[in-house]
């Protein structure tokens, strides 16, 4: 199961998105580290990044980046607005923490408070006029549900809680989220679309990680607001893309400059890159490496004719 939920609250208060991650998250690890604590810290972002990309109104994608001087150099999770993912992780060399109970947000990427956690909206890449967005995330908090859930209140002004899970095999998070004044609401009073935004949060609390994890988000969306009308139900597909290819590794290289591919040349004899998100290797010999400096070939008048 790699699927999305969306709906509304029959009144508007509220939207409610949650998102079950399996084949997907298989994908993701295969080629990242097998640390249990940092392989769980990936998993809810990229089930974070899956919930907040589902309310994307552009052609883009939503980046979440952790940086950090712990064990865990640089953690980026990509979702694109058709729920395509890709994630890697890069590690520094310092000891993981001794006790299990050590190993939260903080002491991964900041015990010495240099931390940062980035949420960047990119733009679709065939629009070069507009700007990818950053707005940093203050690393106030353990969790990653608790860091998003104070960006979002204070970034977009709107009430944003989560919910998320990880284990070896499924990624699970609900997202609750205070629908704008102007989102369209029936004609229900403020302190009654308050009450039922309350109300929903309530239920959604009950939840645990176990059960994020093991029941079907249908089972789990029926538990909760059984007795509560939805409208807007719909359900999208989460895919794996990491959208490497050999063209982009060419273009990579070309980026260094003629003399550092041959100092690599004249080092290793080839050279060898490997996908940091999925682990496809591409290799280039020195025919290949200096074909990629050459100038375009012009056909010739008799060629053209």
């Amino acid at each position: 199961m790699n699927q999305l939920n969306k709906f509304l609250l029959h009144d508007r208060s509220a939207r409610v998105i949650s998102v079950q991650i399996d084949d997907v998250w298989q994908t993701a690890k295969a080629h990242q580290t097998d640390s249990p604590p940092i392989r769980q810290l990936l998993g809810e972002l990229m089930a974070a990044a899956t919930l907040l990309s589902a309310n994307l109104k552009f052609d883009g994608s939503i980046m979440l980046q952790l940086q950090g001087n712990g064990p865990i150099k640089l953690i980026v999770v990509e979702c694109r607005n058709d729920l395509s993912l890709r994630a890697t992780v890069k590690l520094n060399d310092v000891a993981m923490p001794a006790k299990p109970s050590d190993t939260g947000l903080q002491s991964l990427l900041n015990a010495d408070g240099q931390g940062r956690f980035s949420v960047i909206l990119n733009p679709p890449r065939d629009n070069p006029g507009r700007q990818p967005y950053q707005g940093i995330v203050p690393l106030d908090s353990d969790s990653v549900a608790e860091v998003l859930q104070d960006y979002m209140r204070q970034s977009e002004q709107l009430d944003t809680h989560l919910w998320l899970a990880a284990s070896e095999n499924r990624l699970a998070g609900i997202l609750l989220q205070r629908m704008p004044s102007d989102g369209g609401q029936t004609q229900a009073s403020a302190q009654q679309l308050d009450a039922s935004f309350e109300h929903a949060r309530t239920l959604c609390q009950t939840i645990d990680a176990q059960e994020l994890i093991e029941q079907t988000s249908e089972t789990l969306l029926h538990r909760l607001f059984w007795e509560t009308p939805i409208v807007g139900l719909e359900s999208l597909a989460v895919s794996w893309r990491c959208g490497c290819d050999r063209t982009r590794v060419a273009d990579m290289l070309r980026s260094l400059g003629a003399g550092e591919v041959e100092s690599i040349l004249q080092e290793q004899g080839a050279i060898e890159v490997t996908c940091e998100f999925c682990g496809t290797p591409y290799g280039f010999d020195r025919v290949d490496a200096t074909a990629l400096f050459k100038p375009a070939s012009v056909p010739s008048t008799d060629q053209l004719q």
